[in-house]
C-alpha cells in the first residue's frame, strides 16, 4: 500500500500519512505483542497480518451496522498489514465495556465472584498512561479535566455499549462467550463530520477476552500470553495459532445472510400502504418483494405466491397489509413463514422484521439495536429541548 512518511509509532502499530489524502492515515500493524504495560514484549511472525485482519473485519461490521468508526479499507492479505482510516484526534481514553466478571474488575471489587454475568453491562474509563498503568477514571474527572465534554462521555457510553452487544452476538453465533471488550475514539481531525466522535484505533484479539462455551480455560485472546510462565518458541506458536482462529472466525461476521421480507397487499387499493412498509423496511436495508392477493377473490394466487416465496427464499418474512385481518389469517394458516399484521405502523414492521431476522444476522441485529439507541436519543433531546423553553405566560405544569 502506497503510505507517505511517519508520523507516529506504538508498541503494535505505525502511523503513516496517505498521500495526496490530508485527511487520512495509513495505520501499519507490526508483529509485536505486549503485555504490562511494555514490561513483556516479543515478537510473532505473521500476527501483524493477524491483527490488520482482525481489526478490518470486526470495523466493516460496525460499519454495516452503522456505527460511526474511522476505518476505510484494507486489512487483508494483500495490504501488507495495512488499512487506510480517517486521521483523527484520539481522546487519551480506553473505555472498557464489561459483560462478564474478570481481570483487574475483580481484583477492585473482590465481593463480585469472578465469571459473574454483568448486566446491564458495566462501562469503564481508564485514562491513558503507561507510567500510571492506565488508572481508572470517572466520567466527572474526565469533564472536569477537559478530557471530553459531558455529551461526549454520553456517547462514547453507548456507542461502547453498542458496540459490545453486537460483537457480542457475533461471538455468541459461534458459540464464544465475550467477556469484555476495550476501545477508544478520536474525533475526526478534518473532512467532512470534521469533529465528529468515532470508534478509532484497532480492535484486534489484544481488545478482548474471549471464552469459547463460556470456558476461561479454552480462552483464545491475548490473555494466553500474559499467563505463560515461560516464553519460548513453542509457547508463542500456541499464541500465534489463537490468533489465527480468531481472525478466521471475525471474517465471518460482517456478512448479511439473505433473508426477505414479502409484503402482500390485498387489494389495489392497499397497494400504497404496503408501498409504505417497503421503504421503512429498505431503510434497515432488508430486502423486498411486493404482491396484490386476495384470500376472497384470487385464493388460489395467495397460495401460489406462498408456495413460490418459500421455494425462493430461506429466510422470509410475511406482511400481509389489509383492511381487515382475512389475509393475515391465511398466510398465518398456510405459510411456515412468520407472518405480521400489516396494519401497524411501518416503523414497527420494520423493526419486528430486523429483530426476527437479526436473530442470525449480526448485521441487522446492530442495525437494530443502533434504531433503538437513535429513538431513545431522539426523546431525551426532546425532553432536554422542552426543558430549556420558558413556559408562556398562564401555562400550567401537570
Amino acid at each position: 500500500m502506497n503510505k507517505g512518511i511517519e508520523i507516529a509509532r506504538g508498541k503494535t502499530k505505525a502511523l503513516f500519512e496517505n498521500p495526496g489524502q490530508p485527511h487520512q492515515l495509513v495505520v501499519a500493524q507490526t508483529d509485536q505483542i505486549s503485555a504490562g504495560d511494555g514490561a513483556r514484549h516479543h515478537e510473532i511472525p505473521g500476527k501483524g497480518r493477524l491483527a490488520a485482519q482482525t481489526t478490518a473485519r470486526i470495523f466493516r461490521l460496525l460499519n454495516l451496522c452503522g456505527l460511526p468508526t474511522h476505518y476505510l479499507n484494507g486489512g487483508e492479505d494483500d495490504d501488507n498489514n495495512e488499512m487506510v482510516v480517517r486521521r483523527c484526534n484520539m481522546i487519551p481514553l480506553e473505555v472498557v465495556t464489561r459483560g462478564v466478571a474478570a481481570g483487574s474488575f475483580v481484583k477492585r471489587n473482590p465481593s463480585i465472584q469472578r465469571g459473574t454475568l454483568l448486566v446491564p453491562r458495566l462501562v469503564e474509563f481508564f485514562f491513558k498512561d503507561d507510567a500510571a498503568h492506565d488508572p481508572l477514571i470517572t466520567p466527572d474527572q474526565i469533564v472536569a479535566q477537559s478530557i471530553a465534554s459531558p455529551q461526549e462521555v454520553g456517547v462514547m457510553t453507548e456507542l461502547a455499549r453498542l458496540t459490545f452487544e453486537i460483537l457480542s452476538h457475533a461471538w455468541r453465533k459461534r458459540d464464544v462467550l465475550l467477556v469484555d471488550l476495550k476501545i477508544e475514539f478520536g474525533r475526526l481531525a478534518g473532512g467532512e463530520n470534521q469533529g465528529q466522535l468515532v470508534i478509532a484505533d484497532v480492535i484486534d484479539n489484544d481488545s478482548w477476552r474471549i471464552w469459547p462455551q463460556g470456558r476461561e480455560e479454552l480462552m483464545l485472546d491475548k490473555q494466553i500470553y500474559r499467563n505463560l510462565e515461560n516464553v519460548n518458541d513453542e509457547a508463542l506458536e500456541r499464541v500465534k495459532q489463537a490468533y489465527e482462529r480468531v481472525a478466521e472466525l471475525v471474517g465471518t461476521f460482517p456478512v448479511m445472510r439473505p433473508g426477505m421480507a414479502a409484503v402482500i397487499a390485498d387489494s389495489p387499493a392497499q397497494v400504497e400502504r404496503a408501498n409504505e412498509v417497503v421503504k421503512a423496511l429498505g431503510q434497515l436495508g432488508l430486502p423486498t418483494v411486493r404482491h396484490v392477493a386476495s384470500p376472497s377473490a384470487t385464493p388460489g394466487y395467495v397460495l401460489q405466491i406462498v408456495a413460490q416465496l418459500e421455494a425462493s427464499f430461506g429466510r422470509l418474512i410475511l406482511v400481509a397489509t389489509g383492511e381487515s385481518d382475512m389475509l393475515r389469517s391465511m398466510l398465518d394458516e398456510v405459510s411456515s413463514a412468520p407472518v405480521l399484521d400489516g396494519r401497524l405502523a411501518p416503523e414497527r414492521i420494520a423493526m419486528q422484521c430486523a429483530k426476527l431476522l437479526g436473530l442470525e444476522d449480526t448485521v441487522l441485529y446492530g442495525r437494530t439495536l443502533l434504531m433503538q439507541a437513535n429513538a431513545r436519543s431522539s426523546v431525551l433531546h426532546a425532553d432536554a429541548s422542552l426543558q430549556q423553553t420558558p413556559l408562556q405566560q398562564g401555562a400550567t405544569l401537570g
